[in-house]
This record gives structure tokens, C-alpha cells and sequence, in this order.
């Protein structure tokens, strides 16, 4: 999947292109025919007409890119913009200065059909979410009997808005430890994202 970042900046800031050192970098969207069937990866980089810009950016991208995925990047995230992110077509939401790691991370969640968002509206997200779903205590025993020990107790904290960073202190591993529990448990449980974890692994569950 192509990588391109569309930004009001003149230069592309050094975490972008460590992340994606391929990724083109354009200051406005050019449609060509070429590339109308490709998958493409866009990164949007807010500017000063926020709203508009970025409900206008998107419209286009969608009608003129049908294999196309987005991700808003913010200088200063909001979640009520991020909602609104979500709402017009977007699939990930993050701070325009996020680690090449966690550029990479978005990435890869994304193009396995899952959300990105923020770990504050993750967690309001779920605490929303998980007042709706009722999952019985037997089905999600069910569930986490599929894991080990070790994946149990991370997919617990996730499942709770919990970032990469915050398990790992929990449970006194590595971040890296963490990430390969997750992505086992995603694809055990077969889940996309931590939202649909959290709303597998909801707060029926009692230890």
C-alpha cells in the first residue's frame, strides 16, 4: 500500500519519511489516472482551514480513489474533531508528530481492516461501547481460554483503553513483549483493533 502524506508543510517532517522512507509527500491532492486503482495509504495533515479542508480533502479522495484508506493527522489532536474524522470517511486519527514506530504500527492495524485513534478516545470509546454490549461471563471465558496465560493478561489491560507503553509497566514486560502478545491475541480471537477486543472482552468479565 502506497504512502502518501498530504501536508501544508514545505518539507516532510523527519518521523514521516523514517517511518515510510517511499511515501510521496504533496502539499495538495493530484489526481491522476494511474493511480485511481492502486491501494493507497493517505495521510492527511491538518491545515488551517481544519473543518473544511479536511471534509472537502476526503470527499475527493473517496471518489476518486476506490481502494484508498485515511489517516488525519493533528497537530494538536481533539477528540471531538476526531470523531468528526471518523464520521466523514477517515479510518485512523493521530498526532502529526507520532513516532515512526507508531506511523508503522497505524499502518499495519489499518490495512488489516482495523481503527486507529488516540488512547483517550479509545478509552471513552470503549467505556461507551461496553455499556451497550452484554457478552455473558461463560462466552467470554469461552474466549480467553484460547489464549495463554501471558495473552490473557495483556488482552485484559487492552481491552480496559490501556496503551502499549502503560501494559507493559502493569505486567513488568517489554513494550515489544507487548505488541507480540497483542498481535497473537488479535489473531487467535480474530479481531482487528482494540475497540473490538474491548467489545469482546467487556466489563462483564470479572477476576
Amino acid at each position: 500500500m502506497q504512502d502518501v502524506f498530504i501536508s501544508p508543510l514545505s518539507a516532510a517532517l523527519i518521523s514521516w519519511v523514517e517511518a515510510f522512507p517511499k511515501a510521496k509527500i504533496s502539499n495538495n491532492l493530484k489526481i491522476t489516472k494511474s493511480q485511481k486503482d492502486e491501494a493507497i495509504l493517505f495521510w492527511l495533515h491538518m491545515n488551517v482551514d481544519r473543518q473544511e479542508w479536511l471534509a472537502n480533502t476526503i470527499s475527493q479522495i473517496q471518489k476518486n480513489y476506490r481502494n484508498s484508506k485515511i489517516v488525519v493527522l493533528a497537530n494538536s489532536p481533539i477528540q471531538a474533531e476526531a470523531m468528526h474524522a471518523l464520521s466523514l470517511g477517515a479510518v485512523g486519527y493521530c498526532h502529526a508528530y507520532s513516532a515512526p514506530e507508531v506511523l508503522k504500527e497505524i499502518k499495519t492495524v489499518i490495512s488489516h481492516g482495523g481503527l486507529w485513534l488516540g488512547n483517550e478516545l479509545l478509552k471513552r470509546l470503549i467505556e461507551a461501547s461496553t455499556k451497550l454490549v452484554g457478552n455473558q461471563p461463560k462466552q467470554v471465558e469461552a474466549l480467553l481460554a484460547k489464549l495463554t496465560k501471558r495473552q490473557k493478561d495483556v488482552a485484559m489491560e487492552a481491552a480496559k483503553g490501556l496503551s502499549n507503553k502503560e501494559i507493559a509497566r502493569i505486567l513488568k514486560i517489554s513494550e515489544r513483549t507487548v505488541k507480540a502478545h497483542l498481535a497473537a491475541t488479535f489473531e487467535c480471537l480474530k479481531v482487528k483493533d482494540r475497540l473490538q477486543l474491548a467489545l469482546m472482552l467487556n466489563s462483564n468479565y470479572r477476576r
